[in-house]
């Protein structure tokens, strides 16, 4: 069994944002900040039926609905760490990074836009 996600430390969130902020963020606080906003998202918007991916650092299932066991879900939300934060954190708004082609988004309930931002 997978082990599910938790929101960080606020205190490391903060620090995380504001290294990002400055331009001095390091892979493990893209780590540390994409697995927080999943979990903040697995805890606000509980359910299987849209499969949120930040690859290489974590995946979530989320949104209520149809569950999926095996294979490709009917609904994937796929983006890099970089667009996931500015997602969560407000400074993209979803109409903006599917224009940019930086996310990608197919299926059923794929548009996270009621669920963000999660700050």
């Amino acid at each position: 069994m997978p082990v599910r996600l938790r929101p960080a430390d606020p205190a490391d969130v903060a620090d995380a944002l504001e290294r990002l902020g400055a331009g001095a963020e390091e892979r493990a606080d893209l780590r540390l900040l994409v697995k927080h906003f999943l979990a903040v998202l697995e805890q606000r918007a509980p359910g299987h039926s849209v499969e949120v991916r930040v690859p290489p650092y974590a995946a979530v299932q989320v949104i209520p609905g149809v569950r999926h066991t095996r294979g490709t879900p009917p609904a994937v939300v796929e983006t890099d760490a970089a667009t996931w934060i500015a997602l969560a954190t407000g400074r993209m708004t979803w109409a903006q990074a599917e224009k940019s082609g930086s996310v990608s988004a197919s299926g059923q309930r794929a548009d996270l836009a009621p669920h963000l931002p999660l700050t």
